[in-house]
């Protein structure tokens, strides 16, 4: 794909699935450039190498992204979507969010179900996955040793976060995979003045921001540890995007 296609990861199809460019294609391409050439975190940016370099041997013949992660989705999305950080030999092995492991798996079947991508499973950048009315991020965009991006990480990454927000300049609701992503979501609210109060995570809790913000609802994260052991069920998860998809529809 060239990068007019996948703007370096997003996806250049409007929220209709019609080929519609975003008005902003330009600093989007600017901004995922800024992403995967950032070098801010010296023990991620060693990882994130060390992993590509190194290979699991399932996937010994593919060529590792090993980079930051930008975004991905729909540019007219009004659903925005918050995860932690890519996977090891996920997103760090393909270079799109939540792809190429078992949370994508979990996540994309999810979306598939409720009509927001068209696709139910995915592998490659380059493997047709189109999103409709919602972009995925995360709040660390480099895979971090044990899943685990330590505090000043997660600040070094925020601006990256911050600068796809505004260019989401449609989204209505965000979706936090996790109480990482819900915390640090409510962190960057507060940055900019607003006045947020400690809201508590749990699955499927909604919050209504008001002060003009979107609304916030949380979710676990699809990680393995959490549908292995059935602690996020495939019935809990469907909730998660159905109350979404009925927000969306009545706003």
């Amino acid at each position: 794909m060239t990068p007019v296609q996948n703007l370096d990861s997003l996806q250049s199809s409007g929220a209709g699935g019609d080929g519609i460019v975003p008005s902003n294609q330009q600093k989007w391409i600017e901004l995922n450039a800024s992403i995967t050439a950032c070098r801010l975190c010296p023990r991620l940016v060693s990882y994130r190498e060390d992993i590509a370099r190194v290979k699991k041997r399932a996937f010994r013949d593919w060529e590792y992204w090993g980079k930051p992660v930008p975004g991905f989705g729909d540019p007219h999305a009004r659903l925005l979507v918050v995860g932690l950080a890519p996977g090891a030999h996920g997103s760090n092995r393909t270079g799109r969010m939540f792809t190429g492991d078992s949370s994508g798996d979990f996540l994309y079947a999810a979306l598939h179900r409720v009509g927001m991508a068209n696709q139910p499973t995915t592998v490659q950048r380059d493997d047709g996955l189109r999103l409709q009315d919602v972009f995925i991020t995360a709040i660390c965009l480099c895979v971090p040793p044990d899943n685990k991006p330590n505090p000043e990480e997660i600040r070094t990454c925020q601006p990256y976060l911050e600068a796809e927000m505004d260019l989401l300049t449609g989204f209505q609701g965000i979706v936090a995979l996790g109480s990482l992503a819900f915390q640090q979501v409510l962190a960057i609210f507060r940055g900019h003045g607003h006045t947020v109060g400690r809201l508590e995570f749990a699955h499927n809790a909604l919050y209504e921001l008001g002060d003009g913000l979107p609304w916030l609802l949380a979710s676990y994260h699809p990680s393995r540890q959490n549908t292995q052991t059935g602690r996020l069920t495939i019935e809990m998860f469907d909730a998660i995007w159905q109350r979404a998809k009925n927000l969306l529809d009545t706003e």
